[in-house]
């Protein structure tokens, strides 16, 4: 029997299991990088891919609240980066997408803290309390 515990924003193995996922996606972005220049390891397109690329792992593995709105915001945010990076769209018109990013997070991570419980097993996916 588990017993659910509060609202938490991720545990600690979760936000490591991320940042490793993440990690790895980046290297992997980077290599990629090497041969397409947009996508090279500095631009802000390969770390949005990056770290979308974590939050889906993440919600596959612990099934986050939180991941199931900033992967996909995330990966909105690295496509607009990337056409940003090939000319599709001008610099100047982007800079709207980093307080989206922010606001976005800031509210995945609130709707997680209030509605987000888990069990008290980590090895059971994520259930709603009613």
């Amino acid at each position: 029997m588990t017993k659910p515990v509060g609202a938490c924003c991720s545990s600690p193995a979760t936000i490591c299991y991320w940042f490793i996922v993440s990690l790895i996606a980046w290297g992997v972005l980077s290599l990629i990088g090497i041969y397409w220049r947009p996508l090279h390891a500095s631009p802000p397109a390969a770390c949005l891919f990056a770290m979308a690329i974590g939050c889906i792992a993440n919600w596959f593995k612990n099934r986050s609240l939180h991941c199931t709105i900033t992967g996909p915001l995330f990966m909105i945010g690295g496509i607009v980066f990337l056409l940003s990076g090939v000319g599709r769209i001008p610099r100047r018109e982007i800079l709207w997408v980093w307080p989206v990013l922010l606001i976005g997070v800031a509210i995945a991570f609130l709707m997680e803290w209030l509605y987000g419980r888990r069990p008290a097993s980590s090895s059971l996916p994520y259930r709603r309390n009613r």
